[in-house]
């Protein structure tokens, strides 16, 4: 299985309309493959909106997108450009992630994003491993994945939280209880983070 982070950065102010042609468009477009889920960014860089789909393998992917132009069923059309940057990535989830399905679990979504130094990921894996049973009874954990295609040695991971007071509550309670980060974890060399928010028509809300 692999995941692909589609990010767009719009123009101010037209996320909502962005949202709503995609989700008028959306239920062609699934008919050939599921979404995981849409977001658009509340916190960090703004107006980008996040959308996450899952595919088999890289030849499935081309495959199902050489399809959906071909048929019309996708991409969504809009009454002017609005796109100011594209960008893909292809992820592939950890070991202990449950696959993606559509929950209610938010709607305050938090994505952190880690570089590592070369070689690191697999004991990142293995420490979160060991950890995340415990960690997961605070707030869920929506997925963890690394790189596969582009700048490697990523790690992704995304929470979901009642509230931003929420988010604040479980990690000064998980840090003092000694839960969270993992014990042992190794370091990362440099981070970042988004707050997001689901649009309406994301199946993870």
């Amino acid at each position: 299985m692999i995941y692909e982070f589609r990010t767009y950065d719009l123009k101010p102010r037209s996320v909502p309309g962005w949202e709503q042609a995609f989700g008028e468009k959306l239920p062609e477009r699934v008919k050939y493959s599921p979404l995981c889920g849409l977001w658009h960014t509340e916190g960090g860089p703004l107006n980008q909106v996040l959308h996450v789909w899952p595919y088999e393998d890289a030849a499935q992917r081309a495959e199902i997108r050489a399809k959906t132009v071909a048929d019309g069923a996708w991409p969504p059309q809009f009454p002017e450009p609005v796109i100011l940057n594209m960008n893909s990535e292809i992820l592939l989830p950890a070991p202990f992630m449950e696959p993606l399905k559509a929950c209610k679990v938010g709607p305050v979504f938090e994505l952190r994003i880690y570089q590592y130094e070369v070689g690191a990921i697999p004991k990142v894996i293995d420490a979160w491993g060991k950890a995340i049973e415990e960690r997961v009874k605070y707030s869920p954990l929506v997925g963890a994945w690394y790189s596969e295609v582009g700048d490697l040695n990523r790690w992704f991971h995304m929470w979901a939280y009642e509230s931003f007071d929420h988010r604040m509550k479980v990690r000064e309670e998980t840090r003092a209880k000694g839960v969270w980060p993992p014990p042992g974890g190794i370091a990362p060399l440099n981070q970042a983070n988004k707050f997001l928010l689901p649009a309406a028509c994301s199946p993870i809300q």
